[in-house]
């Protein structure tokens, strides 16, 4: 065996990375522009696929995914088909007796829990908490359909009222050490005390169910006994583990005719409504029928940012393409000697392939660091817990691998090809002139297609921009500024205090009003029904949202009247107020001939309106205006809305937050300003708002790169026309026009295919939105600007360079 032909190959790959190394030193500023490039490219690219993984794997942890559905309510009105989440509470039940064989279970959250624990004799308080959400009624069943795995106790112990399973960090948050747990007691909304009987594991973050405390069903039973198959709670759902090898389609049209056999209403959307199923592998992405998170995203979103990872990945790659040949004329002598010495092309491209390896490799470890840096960061914005682990993610690596194998075809392909090809009687006497026209204009064109992406960015960004402004100015029809929302106990013992609060809360200076409600005019938390009117035979095919509120409910959020007169003060229904929309969904023009109609809500609730409101927004801005039905019922508050005046506010809610213990003092205070919460409604767009910037900041910056390779090419090429130009009595700033009217053309082409990309696009989006800006002309036309400033800022340096040069070195070798 011939040892030195099999170590040939070896060496010489080992050769090509050795003057691969030389090389880059040799020109190492033009070698750091491109690691920099590639390597903040590569780094878009890895985060994005973190985040994109991180939402693909929600709940694929269970074992039984692809078996488990959860039941929808399908509504049909005059409004069209709506879906829910929630289904009515007989429903479970009924499964189980309809389909014995079928594993399900019930499924409510709760939120806004406060959770108490008594001291030592049972009485007083040790401590006590509030929980916005996780708090989870489920039957042992759940555990057999999901996996939420125990650290102690067992599940079946949940088939007993008044007993709950807490997760290991919610554990050792109530008593220090998670072991100390079991056997100990709370309290729930100071109402029904739970015995702890296990601790599960913490779930995961990709999970829908983030579950915190996992109490028996069997409580909800206790005094939720209805038999309604009407009503429907958005925040009791319930979940399906279908047979090995069940039919999804068949047991979807088993489960439309369960609902019917059930459901006997008269009422004009229950009759032309159905319940579905859907897998669990969609739930995640389809924020219409609700969630138990508050976090969802769809497919197209998803799609959007594999498109935006594709795109900067693609610019970084043509920076590289321009900077590489931009030096083509400096490495003109090299190629021309190794093809005199017998290199062929082959061996050359391999060359030049190896260098681009060598930048590549480079660029991805330091990609690797800007992704660790900017985790943090990145995980702020998106609310989202993603990390950066080779060996528990190995998926990340192949992700990184073929990346790199991407990035070296597509940015090392066209210089090796470009590079390998010069004459050598051409390059040694040193005549090498552009490489063609044709390879001009692609390295142009390349620079456009950079700011065209680069532009559709920058435009969708100020939309984006403009629309989340538009959300803060917008007047929704009631006043939100200096208003404060304090939540309260719900039982009957906490109600019967609110008198003496609100006279305490008015005798403060810093409070001008308060008024005691179910929730605010525009909150999540929404609860609509239809109705007969003016003793109609039917009830209407449409909702009305209502709100449960006391006298100062207009005056507190200064919502103005536009007929009749205010409720007068009750504790009890004795009469309606309704909106514009009620009316014109009713056919009615004139507000006068509304007053003294009867309402009947339910057979129960009959009482004439006595006053038209302003239409006011009931919800986000996503949602047209909807009727609205407002009455007083005290048993229904668990708000306070409390107008601040003055000043010194802090000073003001403290004194409020002293009431507050004062009068509740198992209660744990919370106050939530209007304005807040209700931004609180575009959170997804607020984030999708900072993400845009951060990529529409990277393109320009990646852009820029590519530029200047194209400005550092335009300058080797004009070095001798510079020169001639001088000498004929050129001025600098002849110079500098010269090399930007070419820039300001590409930008101009850029810009035009950009506007219609990006208005289309944009245009889609905005559709989601009853309530949107206008695509106005300025902000393309300041997008265009920004992006021509910014060109013109980057290639200045080499084209002043250029155009103070000393034209005798540059035509001296003439």
């Amino acid at each position: 065996m011939n040892l030195k032909r099999i170590n040939e190959p070896y060496a010489m790959i080992k050769n090509y990375f050795k003057t691969a190394f030389r090389n880059l030193w040799r020109s190492r500023n033009f070698a750091v522009i491109n690691v920099a490039g590639l390597a903040v490219g590569i780094a878009v690219c890895l985060a994005i696929f973190l985040i994109i993984q991180f939402e693909l794997s929600f709940d694929d942890f269970h074992p039984n995914r692809n078996r488990i559905y959860r039941m929808l309510y399908v509504g049909h009105n005059s409004d069209g088909e709506h879906k829910s989440a929630g289904v009515p509470y007989p429903v479970p039940t009924a499964l189980h007796t309809d389909f014995p064989n079928l594993s399900s279970t019930a499924v409510y959250s709760d939120r806004d829990d406060q959770i108490v624990l008594p001291d030592d004799s049972g009485k007083g308080i040790q401590k006590k908490f509030k929980e916005e959400n996780g708090v989870f009624f489920v039957e042992p069943a759940f555990f057999s359909i999901f996996h939420f795995p125990l650290l102690a106790g067992e599940y079946h112990s949940l088939k007993e009222p008044h007993t709950a399973l807490l997760t290991k960090s919610t554990a050792e948050k109530y008593f220090g050490d998670w072991r100390l747990a079991i056997g100990k007691t709370f309290r729930r909304n100071n109402s029904e005390p739970f015995r702890i009987t296990g601790i599960l594991a913490d779930p995961p973050g990709n999970t829908d169910l983030q579950i915190k405390i996992a109490a028996s069903y069997a409580t909800m039973k206790e005094y939720i006994t209805s038999t309604d198959w009407i009503s429907i709670a958005s925040n009791h759902g319930c979940y399906l583990l279908l047979p090995e090898g069940a039919d999804a389609a068949a047991f979807n049209r088993q489960i439309a005719a369960f609902y019917k056999k059930y459901q006997k209403s008269d009422n004009p959307e229950r009759q032309n409504s159905t319940m579905a199923i859907q897998s669990l592998s969609e739930v995640h992405y389809d924020a219409d029928p609700g969630n138990f998170s508050d976090r969802t995203v769809s497919k197209s979103m998803i799609n959007t940012m594999w498109l935006i990872a594709g795109f900067i990945l693609l610019i970084a790659c043509v920076n590289f393409i321009n900077l590489s040949t931009a030096q083509a004329f400096n490495r003109a002598r090299e190629v021309a000697v190794r093809k005199v010495l017998g290199g062929n092309r082959k061996q050359l491209r391999l060359q030049f392939f190896s260098e681009t390896a060598v930048i590549t490799l480079f660029s991805i470890l330091l990609a690797i660091g800007i992704t660790y840096a900017a985790l943090p960061l990145l995980n702020q914005v998106m609310g989202l817990p993603l990390y950066l682990n080779f060996f528990g993610n190995p998926v990340v690596i192949i992700f990184l691998l073929v990346t790199g194998a991407l990035v070296v075809l597509l940015a090392g392909f066209y210089p090796a090809i470009i590079l390998s090809r010069f004459n050598p009687v051409t390059a040694l006497k040193s005549k090498v002139a552009a490489v063609n026209g044709k390879g001009i204009s692609l390295r142009r064109g390349l620079v456009v297609f950079q700011f065209v992406i680069a532009q559709a960015l920058i435009i969708g960004t100020l939309i984006i921009v403009r629309q989340m402004d538009y959300f803060k100015s917008y007047s929704m029809g009631f006043d939100k500024e200096a208003i404060v929302n304090v939540s309260f106990p719900q039982d009957s013992v906490s109600r019967s205090k609110l008198d003496y609060i609100k006279n305490r809360l008015t005798a403060i200076d810093g409070i001008r009003s308060v008024s005691f409600s179910f929730a605010s005019p525009a909150d999540n938390g929404n609860w609509s029904s239809n109705f007969r009117f003016d003793h109609a035979e039917k009830e209407t095919d449409w909702n009305a949202n209502l709100k449960w509120a006391d006298a100062d409910y207009l005056k507190t959020y200064s919502i103005p009247l536009v007929a009749g007169r205010n409720l007068a003060p009750s504790d009890t229904a004795r009469e309606f107020l309704v909106n514009e929309t009620f009316l014109k969904r009713l056919g009615i023009t004139d507000p006068q001939q509304a007053l003294n109609k009867e309402i009947d809500l339910w057979g129960q609730m009959k009482f004439n309106i006595v006053g038209v409101v302003k239409d006011f927004n009931a919800m986000s801005l996503r949602q047209a205006l909807v009727p609205v039905l407002i009455t007083s019922v005290k048993d229904f508050y668990g708000v306070a809305g409390i107008k601040l005046q003055g000043k010194d506010i802090p000073a003001t809610m403290k004194k409020v937050e002293t009431l507050w213990n004062e009068v509740y003092p198992d209660y744990v205070y919370e106050e939530r300003y209007l304005d807040a919460k209700i931004a609180n409604f575009y959170t997804q767009e607020r984030k999708m708002s900072d993400l845009y910037k951060i990529f529409a900041a990277l393109a320009i910056f990646l852009s820029c790169l590519g530029l200047y390779g194209l400005a550092s090419f335009m300058a080797l090429q004009k070095v001798k026309e510079v020169g001639i130009r001088k000498v004929l009595g050129a001025s600098v700033n002849n110079i500098l026009f010269l090399f930007s009217k070419e820039f300001m053309l590409l930008i101009g082409i850029a810009f035009l295919v950009a506007t219609p990309l990006a208005y289309y696009f944009m245009h889609r989006w905005l559709q989601d939105f009853v309530y949107r800006v206008d695509i106005s002309w300025w902000v393309i036309a300041l997008s265009g600007i920004i992006a021509l400033f910014i060109a013109l800022l980057t290639i200045s340096f080499k084209a002043i360079k250029a155009a103070i040069a000393n034209p005798v070195k540059s035509l001296r070798a003439e």
